[in-house]
């Protein structure tokens, strides 16, 4: 993520950016993952930078590292929305697969 983007909020799993026209939504989990294609989210409509990674049997999945929501058609408030959704989706996971942590 290039550094002359102003971080506006962080969650325990995302961070928000801030851009001219746009805000920037990072899956915190999803670092260092490299970047293969740029398509619009199938879930949020919105551009989404994407990586692949790879599971135990060798199998590739393409998942969204980073979504930029326009200013003109988004509010913070929403992204936050959207970022609080990522933060209680992986603490479902969190609590399922590692219940003591």
């Amino acid at each position: 993520m290039s550094q002359d983007k102003n971080l506006l909020k962080t969650g325990r799993f995302y961070f928000i950016y801030d851009d001219p026209v746009k805000f920037i939504l990072e899956d915190k989990t999803k670092r260092g993952l490299p970047v293969i294609d740029n398509k619009i989210d199938d879930t949020q409509g919105v551009m989404a930078e994407n990586g692949r990674f790879y599971d135990g049997n060798g199998r590739g999945h393409v998942i969204p590292i980073r979504w930029y929501f326009p200013k003109n058609e988004y509010s913070l408030d929403q992204v936050c929305l959207f970022g609080d959704k990522l933060d209680k989706r992986y603490k479902a996971i969190m609590e399922e697969t590692c219940p003591d942590y």
